[in-house]
């Protein structure tokens, strides 16, 4: 079934609030594919913008807003950070296509990463854009992650960068994990699934970490030039990034003591 057509059948019997935001959702969608086009041809799959400049995505499927730099915008300070800070290893849990391993892998030539995401399709996609970059020698592939793994942030100064969808309440736990306590954290924390997630997990890292708390935010001024001619819906759109409510990141880097 095609979109018009879902659409059509979505409000064919009214136009409540939750019809209309599916309706809206779908059309959103369907214009978002069409931007996704344009900046493969304007761009050929480089990323114009943001800290990853000149990470090439193409043959890689990932969302537009990463395509673009400037995906999660109110992070881009942090990851400046972190580049800075040189950290001789990085772990992300939940990598996903790799956006993170692999840009930062390209910013960090010192650096070994540890890209792991249980989606075993998805880790692949995450490989391929390693070798598209030539940084796949640096990255050590995994799957799912126990807690005893992070002791390995005992050995050396660590950051573990993690997005795992909610079951960042059961692993990004020091009683569990107590590795994480020597290490710098950059945590997405999913309130929308369980509201005051951000404050439980920050509570529990409130003696050994200095901690800031970074709600979404986007920024439209990273646009290239060519999407200035564009209506505004569109240039939303480029900068939508598929939230269904608060996803505060947390920054938590170890106090000095």
């Amino acid at each position: 079934m095609s979109i018009s057509e879902r659409i059509t059948q979505l409000l064919s019997k009214g136009d409540r609030p939750r019809k209309l935001a599916h309706a809206f959702y779908l059309l959103a969608r369907w214009r978002e594919r069409d931007l996704e086009q344009a900046v493969a041809q304007h761009h050929s799959g480089v990323v114009p913008a943001g800290p990853f400049a000149g990470l090439d995505v193409s043959g890689v499927r990932t969302e537009l807003a990463r395509a673009l730099g400037v995906y999660e915008a109110a992070l881009h300070p942090i990851i400046e950070e972190i580049i800075k800070t040189g950290y001789p290893t990085i772990i992300d849990v939940g990598c996903a296509e790799g956006y993170y391993v692999v840009g930062l892998a390209l910013r960090m030539p010192a650096t070994t990463v540890h890209a792991r995401e249980i989606d075993t399709a998805i880790l692949a996609r995450c490989q391929t854009l390693a070798a598209n970059n030539g940084v796949q020698e640096r990255i050590q592939f995994g799957g799912e992650v126990e807690h005893s793994f992070f002791d390995l942030c005992k050995t050396q100064k660590t950051l573990v960068i993690c997005d795992v969808e909610g079951a960042e309440n059961d692993l990004i736990d020091p009683t569990k994990a107590p590795g994480l306590l020597d290490a710098d954290i950059l945590v997405e924390c999913h309130d929308c699934f369980t509201r005051g997630l951000s404050e439980k997990i920050a509570q529990r890292f409130h003696a050994t970490h200095d901690i800031s708390l970074i709600h979404r935010t986007t920024r439209q001024d990273l646009l290239p030039d060519w999407m200035n001619d564009l209506d505004d819906l569109s240039r939303l759109v480029a900068t939508w990034e598929h939230r269904p409510g608060p996803t505060p990141w947390l920054w938590m880097t170890r106090k000095n003591t």
